[in-house]
């Protein structure tokens, strides 16, 4: 089993994601631009953010507007408009300096239209709610640089809404559930962190109660699990681990277990990561086990923002006063 991380190898399993159209890529229609942004993510988190074309990514994404639906994008060309590939779209633009190019009003329009008066965020007209798409609601206006409209006019409750939702899915254990009574996951706990931290929140949390039931995720494999008596996963490398380095306890777990557990799970043939050692790799799985390495300091990688899951450096770019920066210098006092 190799000690190091094989970075051509992967970029070129990125590379040749889009090449084999077989049965198995047309099922996962549904997550197509998701995964142009892992893709992506994963890229330049490795330095190779010029592995793909530009500018077919940017047309690829164009296409995926949904005109129909108020504004917004799909997962697909011709798939209907929600607000998770919204903020892949996003995301996508932004690392790609192209947000010029989205009609910001209109997804403006359509993101507050998801705004519940209890303050949960649907993810489309079909009115599914989740504490994840209340994160998403707030990272997509904090890239497009339009947080203020939650404190005008109509809008201007919705903010504390919003935040009384998310307090509203603590549990007792500290973590954080996808609505109100819902039982603590690592995935939510991120969403959920992040989104306070977003909205100046972090206040809170209980960063020690929260960081122990984080740190508790990890295995004697150096792996982490989402919930008590799961197997591990190395997606849990992004979300247990970006939420203890926004709460600053990014030191509560064992980071030379965890790097060896993230590079063990790599297919040393084809490229990619896998959930766990031994497993089918996939582009969710590499994204997110290459920015947990990159989260404990991994060396040769790009710095990933723990707020967003994008590289830090695109976050500088864009101005944004809330990132990395800021979130290491709190986590150093």
């Amino acid at each position: 089993m190799s000690k190091i991380l094989d970075i051509p190898l992967h970029v070129s399993y990125i590379q040749n994601l889009d090449k084999k159209k077989d049965f198995g890529y047309h099922l996962t229609e549904h997550l197509r631009l998701n995964g142009v942004y892992w893709g992506l993510t994963a890229l330049f988190i490795m330095s190779r953010e010029d592995a793909l074309d530009r500018a077919e990514m940017i047309h690829y994404v164009k296409r995926c507007w949904d005109e129909e639906a108020a504004g917004t994008f799909g997962a697909h060309p011709g798939h209907d408009g929600h607000i998770l590939a919204t903020l892949s779209a996003i995301q996508i633009m932004a690392m790609q300096d192209a947000l010029d190019e989205v009609d910001t009003d209109r997804v403006v329009q359509f993101l507050l239209s998801l705004i519940r008066p209890d303050g949960a965020v649907a993810g489309d007209s079909f009115g599914e709610t989740d504490t994840r798409f209340s994160y998403i609601l707030i990272q997509c206006l904090t890239l497009l640089g339009r947080m203020d409209v939650l404190d005008r006019d109509i809008h201007r409750l919705a903010r504390e809404a919003i935040l009384e939702n998310i307090r509203g899915s603590m549990n007792f254990d500290g973590g954080f559930g996808t609505e109100p009574g819902a039982e603590s996951h690592g995935g939510q706990v991120w969403v959920c962190v992040a989104a306070l931290a977003l909205l100046d929140r972090l206040d809170v949390v209980d960063r020690d109660l929260l960081g122990a039931w984080l740190s508790e995720r990890q295995l004697p494999n150096g792996g982490l699990n989402g919930r008590p008596e799961k197997l591990e996963d190395v997606c849990y490398s992004w979300w247990d681990v970006a939420a203890l380095s926004i709460l600053g306890r990014l030191h509560w777990i064992n980071r030379d277990k965890l790097i060896a557990f993230i590079i063990g799970a790599q297919d040393l043939e084809g490229g990619g990561i896998a959930d766990r050692p031994g497993d089918w790799v996939d582009v969710f799985h590499t994204v997110f086990g290459l920015a947990g390495l990159s989260l404990v300091g991994y060396p040769g990688l790009e710095d990933i923002d723990p707020l967003y899951c994008m590289p830090a450096k695109v976050i500088r770019r864009m101005g944004i006063e809330k990132g990395y920066t800021a979130l290491s210098r709190m986590s150093s006092t």
